[in-house]
């Protein structure tokens, strides 16, 4: 097992909090600030004051920027990308055709580092997780594309992918753009070291599939990935 405690994000702790009190007859209302202590009660009630309250009112825009730009393109929506739920823990699924890319594996697999041909991949992914499944071609893809798995150690049954020690560094303001790019460089750089449960991704061993495709010009062998089951429409909720 490993400690992954660090890829889950930052952590806030609670510093103020507010109440709005309102008079029945009126809309005249009357806000009272507290103070949080380390164990997070509220002490120390007092009237909201002129510096709580600028500072209130920059958090709140800041925290709005911060929504806006989440998974928003920078000019036009790339053409590989199919969905996206822009939501503050929305997500975003995309594509990428087959091509040759550097893989890296833990010297314990018999694996050379080096450049190979990989399949068309569709890919999802919000801040803190994300998933990658195979794909026969990557034209005409509609809600009924059957998915397969992913010809790739450190993913669950499911799709997900382990990132075991690579730092997620996804922040609440990343365009489109820049959050395809990071969650593929994280991907790619990260070295595979393990299968996840028993059965092998692909028709035949896994390990000698690599062996065979790694700094070689063969193309990836698409009849020997396996179906998983799903669609993209199983993906989009």
């Amino acid at each position: 097992m490993k400690n992954i405690t660090n890829s889950f994000g930052k952590f806030y702790h609670p510093v103020k909090a507010f109440i709005v009190y309102q008079e029945n007859t009126d809309k005249n209302v009357y806000v009272e600030s507290y103070d949080m202590d380390k164990n997070g009660f509220a002490i120390n009630a007092h009237p909201l004051s002129l510096r709580e309250s600028t500072a209130l009112a920059k958090a709140l825009d800041t925290s709005q920027g911060l929504k806006s730009n989440f998974l928003k393109p920078k000019g036009l929506l790339p053409k590989n990308v199919i969905y996206i739920n822009a939501d503050s823990n929305g997500f975003a699924i995309w594509h990428t055709p087959a091509q040759r890319v550097e893989l890296f594996f833990v010297e314990g697999l018999s694996i050379p580092n080096g450049r190979a041909s990989i399949p068309p991949l569709l890919w999802k992914a919000s801040k803190n997780a994300l998933w990658v499944y195979a794909i026969h071609c990557d034209k005409n893809i509609s809600e009924e594309t059957p998915l397969c798995h992913a010809p790739f150690f450190n993913i669950y049954n499911d799709g997900k992918v382990c990132m075991g020690t690579v730092k997620i560094n996804i922040k609440p303001d990343t365009y489109l753009q820049d959050f395809i790019g990071l969650w593929q460089k994280y991907f790619f750089n990260s070295y595979f070291s393990h299968l996840i449960g028993q059965k092998s991704p692909v028709k035949g061993n896994i390990i000698t599939l690599w062996q065979n495709l790694i700094n070689s010009k063969k193309q990836f062998p698409v009849k020997s990935l396996l179906q998983n089951g799903l669609t993209i429409k199983k993906l989009l909720s």
